[in-house]
């Protein structure tokens, strides 16, 4: 059996968490690397880094020794969060598949693979987990701008209960540090960027090789105009400025058409008009249990700096957040997550 599973990635968070677990002596310690990469579909729109990835961490396995095992999980990753994310795109929303590869893959498809044989499982996520009461606690991580509990806020307490994050409480530069001290062949690595199925493939060639182009007017929703074209809604979510290319700007998607096609923007001047403060969760998730107070702080993006907000609920089982400040990125389908102090308590996706 083996005691801790660590996801390792090939980035220095991942590493550096295992190099902490080695070092603290963790009996059974094996790491797995994930192949999830669609490499062989998409060789043609770009470059994967999946065989540099695997690389660094054979290097670091090797370096620390411990054993290593790669775990394919490309079919389930296509099934469970890639095909979710085309059809929510195709829907006109915008899809969180990194919040889904976590609930449906990290700590889903893989611990369902391994079966009984992973009592925990370590990765390397900027976040913190409370073992000690009846329940486990998801909380944010020490670095404010990398913490990546909005990433884990759809897992449930079966899944958390397993979790590790061996440097959720260490700032990104201390990381760095700790890599430097271990000296791995990773340690000044730049961090990934992007949607996690796409390494180094541009998205829009991604979802254009999916779901193909359908081109249709962009219109002033102030005047009606019609002030240009776009190749698809599915290119364009709701906050976009930049790639629209019109003249005269800079100008704001603010809503979408789907029965016209129509990209609806708005101007600069008039732009903060279109602002939301309220929205609706439809099927909110819990990750420790429906919170205590309305009075809650919200984050609709990974990296925004949280917000206040009350919360009330609706018909079936619904949830209206109302928000201290009005947000230009309020996007059908993309996440809300929802916080009390330090503790990410969950949230979903926007209704509309």
């Amino acid at each position: 059996m083996t005691r801790i599973a660590v996801l390792a990635s090939g980035g220095v968070d991942s590493s550096v968490a295992l190099a902490r677990l080695v070092e603290a002596g963790e009996p059974e310690l094996r790491a797995y690397y994930l192949k999830i990469w669609l490499e062989d579909e998409l060789a043609f729109l770009g470059r994967c880094p999946w065989e540099e990835d695997l690389r660094y961490v054979r290097e670091v396995c090797e370096l620390l020794g411990v054993p290593l095992e790669v775990v394919s999980l490309q079919r389930e990753y296509w099934q469970l969060v890639v095909a979710s994310a085309l059809a929510e795109l195709g829907r006109g929303r915008t899809p969180s598949p990194d919040v889904l590869c976590n609930r449906l893959i990290k700590l889903g498809a893989f611990v369902d693979l391994a079966g009984g044989e992973v009592e925990w499982v370590a990765t390397g996520h900027h976040a913190r987990v409370d073992h000690s009461d009846d329940r486990s606690r998801l909380l944010r991580g020490a670095d404010p701008v990398k913490d990546q509990s909005y990433f884990l806020s759809q897992l449930d307490q079966a899944q958390l209960r397993r979790c590790l994050f061996p440097i959720g409480h260490l700032t990104k530069t201390e990381v760095r540090a700790e890599a430097r001290r271990f000296g791995l062949p990773n340690r000044d690595r730049p961090d990934s960027q992007g949607i996690c199925f796409l390494g180094r493939v541009p998205y829009d060639a991604f979802v254009e090789h999916h779901l193909g182009s359908r081109p249709g007017a962009i219109r002033d929703i102030a005047t009606g105009e019609v002030l240009g074209s776009h190749r698809g809604l599915w290119f364009a979510t709701i906050g976009q400025r930049r790639g629209l290319g019109l003249a005269g700007g800079p100008w704001y998607v603010v809503g979408k058409d789907l029965a016209a096609d129509e990209l609806l923007v708005a101007h600069a001047d008039v732009a903060d008009d279109h602002r939301r403060d309220r929205f609706v969760i439809a099927s909110p998730h819990w990750v420790a249990g429906p919170p205590r107070r309305d009075r809650l702080e919200l984050r609709v993006r990974h990296g925004q700096t949280p917000v206040g907000c009350r919360i009330s609920p609706v018909d079936r089982g619904g949830l209206e957040v109302s928000m201290d400040e009005p947000d230009a990125g309020i996007a059908p389908g993309q996440f809300a997550v929802l916080y009390d102090g330090s503790e990410c308590l969950g949230g979903g996706a926007i209704a509309g």
